[in-house]
């Protein structure tokens, strides 16, 4: 049975130029972290996901692209504000502050430069939540959100004052290891209770990609995981939720056959050719260090005076493994990054690839596999999926360019709403 709440505000709301219609049906968008769009047809045709193929099925799937670099904080601020990079101000996990001048963490509210659907949903009388894995993502994206705002990584410490729910382990269950498939399913499972309990329907739901990171698609581990997810869809989808899935990056091997990580140590590279003075920026860098040891598939090049920058940009585009090198024109223009939180160059990788800084900047000890990494191009497809049918203008636009930061758009303003899903639920196994 669905679960319909009467929205007694605004029928639709403008949030940076676009306007977003305000259903009074429940509203969930999920971000899949790391979830290329491989590991669901794997895990579609090796154990089936029968839920997540009635949602498609009834309403749509396709593929979008993501923005650059593909990282975890650049794709989360774009989605939730419907904007690319150069809007948000975000341009990786991990940047030099041009204020400062010092190395930070992109995580603080202060750095988002624009606003959030979630605090404006919020404003117009929605019940807004915001359900994250890894706490380093939930003050960012948390910005002037008056609602519900927790991590499943931090959810024994959630309080009324500061998270705007409290007890959540006596609602959902003990806190999970943030190394852990569990750490997303408990998002998802929270998400449900907070609408069945009419406490939200609003909901922006993003998971964390440990396990994207430590297996490929086809491991068992991976489709138990993924059968455990199915039934968790099908369960969101039973309460009437209007449901948006997408991803903020995809994710690839970055190993050679001998299991060893195919690394470009870029700063040590650059200062061996061109001399002392040379600083990469690795915007991958977060907490989660067993995930990828700092290791991505894009990096910022910052050069010291004077240096002599066409030949250190067609030097870098020679390496094996480089894919593409973007001047600070070019990178604004062409991967829509923020003028001011990028380096003299940006460079990306091939699939099979990573950049470094140097070795001695990289503990690889702590991870649980072959490295499997992001945030590069070849990471930049994702899925988009809609559990109710796209109108005729957003067929349109779903053939074209979507990106995963349309999807707010896609989900209230371009399903169909009044047609109802008539399938009957399906029962899986795992919740």
């Amino acid at each position: 049975m669905g679960v319909f709440m009467k929205n007694q505000g605004p029928s639709e709301m403008t949030v940076n130029g676009r306007k977003y219609r305000l259903p009074p049906h429940p509203v969930a968008v999920i971000c899949l972290d790391g979830c290329a769009d491989e590991y669901l047809t794997t895990a579609s045709t090796h154990r089936g996901m029968p839920n997540l193929e009635r949602i498609s099925q009834t309403g749509y799937r396709g593929l979008a692209r993501g923005a650059l670099p593909s990282f975890t904080n650049v794709n989360n601020c774009s989605i939730i504000t419907g904007t690319p990079p150069a809007q948000t101000g975000i341009s990786g996990n991990y940047v030099i502050d041009p204020g400062s001048g010092m190395e930070v963490m992109l995580n603080e509210p202060g750095f988002l430069r624009n606003t959030t659907l979630l605090s404006e949903a919020a404003r117009a009388g929605r019940k807004v939540a915001m359900v994250t894995a890894k706490e380093k993502l939930r003050r960012l994206l948390a910005k002037d959100l008056q609602g519900i705002a927790f991590s499943s990584e931090k959810a024994s410490e959630a309080t009324k004052t500061e998270n705007g729910i409290g007890g959540l382990e006596a609602l959902f269950g003990n806190t999970p290891d943030i190394y852990s498939g569990e750490a997303s399913l408990y998002v998802l499972r929270a998400g449900i209770h907070l609408i069945e309990q009419q406490l939200a329907d609003f909901l922006y739901l993003t998971t964390t990609d440990f396990m994207q990171h430590r297996y490929p698609p086809e491991a068992p581990e991976m489709l138990n995981y993924h059968e455990k997810m199915d039934t968790l869809l099908g369960r969101l989808a039973d309460t009437g939720a209007v449901i948006g899935i997408t991803a903020d990056h995809g994710m690839n091997a970055k190993s050679g056959p001998d299991g060893r990580p195919n690394a470009i140590f870029l700063e040590s590279l650059l200062q061996e050719e061109f001399g002392p003075g040379f600083k990469v920026i690795c915007p991958i860098t977060d907490p989660y260090v067993v995930h990828h040891g700092a290791m991505g598939s894009a990096v910022m090049v910052y050069c010291p005076k004077n240096a002599p920058h066409d030949q250190v940009e067609a030097w870098i585009c020679n390496l094996p493994g480089v894919t593409e090198v973007h001047d600070a024109e070019s990178a604004v223009s062409k991967l829509e990054l923020p003028a001011d939180r990028m380096g003299d160059f940006v460079v990306l990788s091939g699939r099979d690839h990573v950049i470094g800084r140097t070795k001695a900047d990289h503990d690889l000890s702590q991870l649980r596999g072959p490295l499997r990494s992001h945030g590069g191009r070849y990471e930049e497809m994702v899925p988009f999926i809609l559990s109710h049918p796209l109108t005729d203008r957003h067929q349109v636009l779903a053939s074209q360019d979507p990106r995963n930061f349309d999807i707010f758009d896609f989900v209230c303003n371009g399903t169909e709403l009044a047609t109802p899903v008539e399938n009957q639920p399906i029962h899986g196994k795992g919740t």
